[in-house]
């Protein structure tokens, strides 16, 4: 049965098969990773062709009880028919919903762990202290869910904050949860230097790299220009006397990676590495999806670092995310790591502005 302006579950259906046939082979368990992403991708197949099985009942009884009541005269089995009538339209709706956003085309990197840098903008001492208030949110957020962070490099500021400071989260669907905080966050609040109580405005931005593997960017050595140097700020006498800091610059594209935090040269190399192969990915997916959505925009936002997408209030304990209209009172939880409401309501609005991309290309 082919719903008229809705997706068919055709494409699916063959896959479905194809990963039959696959994990009927001999072979099929020789590489047990593959073995397993087939299985969860059979299973999740299997349970949207079900969906949809039961949705095309829905959508048919429903059709049959519209048509009942336009011909039925006696007023019980109306009223019955009505009560029928509801029931159906409410569950059409809700499947019609659940199997569109299953259809969606994942994400590749959804699953992947996540590079989080974070560097202060304008506003001087006060967005170094809040760029060191949000990795401590996103630091605390990342306790909650179960992630593991690990730093990557930091440049603390002389106020107790830092002009920059970059991480990994390490953990599931880390990107897929993550990935709308890129952008500009802007605070509001009254420094503690300020005498007459008047309130500053700060802002941080925030960028968010799925972690890139050598496979998916090529790296010409004869690209690179690797230096070291003797790594400068807090760190000890040792850091200090030897050339431990290494800087990386990838010449096509002018990207420098900077990494001090480690005391062996080696070990920055690969971090710095890991955060210009992860920048570069970044910059390969953002002109990829550049390439195939030029006319039109995402409801929440580009994802740019030069687009502001939220106010911290200080003094009304208010969150507002601009994209999407978000607005919570509870700035102390939040900056605590209590930002998976947030995090969902943008998801949601994002698979809302997908599912009428989809619908549109459909009709």
């Amino acid at each position: 049965m082919s719903i008229e302006g809705f997706p068919s579950i055709d494409s699916f259906r063959r896959r479905h098969n194809e990963i039959d046939g696959l994990m009927n082979a001999s072979d099929y368990y020789s590489d047990q990773r593959r073995a397993a992403a087939l299985g969860r991708e059979y299973q999740k197949l299997g349970a949207l062709i079900k969906m949809y099985e039961r949705f095309e009942k829905v959508f048919k009884e429903r059709q049959d009880n519209e048509e009942l009541l336009t011909n039925e005269t006696d007023a019980e089995m109306r009223e019955l028919a009505e009560q029928d009538l509801l029931a159906l339209q409410e569950e059409e709706a809700h499947l019609r919903e659940r199997i569109l956003i299953e259809m969606l085309p994942p994400d590749e990197s959804d699953s992947r762990d996540t590079i989080v840098e974070i560097r202060a903008g304008a506003g001087g001492d006060e967005a170094s202290l809040f760029a060191g208030v949000l990795h401590r949110m996103y630091c605390r957020f990342a306790e909650r869910v179960g992630w593991r962070v690990e730093l990557l490099g930091a440049s603390p500021s002389e106020c107790g904050g830092y002009k920059e400071i970059s991480f990994l989260i390490k953990g599931e669907d880390v990107y897929k949860t993550i990935k709308y905080e890129s952008g500009v966050h802007r605070v509001q609040r009254v420094p503690t230097t300020e005498a007459n109580g008047r309130i500053h405005t700060s802002t941080v931005t925030v960028a968010v790299l799925p972690e890139a593997q050598e496979v998916d960017v090529e790296i010409a050595p004869a690209d690179l220009d690797i230096s070291t140097m003797r790594a400068s700020g807090a760190g000890g006498q040792h850091v200090n006397t030897t050339d431990s800091a290494v800087m990386i610059v990838h010449l096509p594209t002018g990207i420098t990676v900077y990494c001090a935090d480690e005391r062996s040269q080696l070990k920055n190399k690969l971090k710095a590495m890991t955060v210009l192969r992860s920048r570069l990915l970044k910059a390969k997916q953002d002109a990829e999806a550049e390439k195939y959505a030029e006319h039109r925009r995402s409801q929440i936002g580009t994802g740019d670092r030069s687009e502001r997408i939220r106010t911290y209030n200080f003094s009304q304990s208010r969150l507002t995310d601009h994209r999407i209209g978000y607005t919570a009172h509870n700035l102390d939880e939040v900056l605590e790591g209590d930002i998976m409401d947030i995090c969902k309501a943008l998801e949601k609005a994002d698979n809302e502005d997908r599912v009428k991309a989809l619908i549109e290309r459909v009709g």
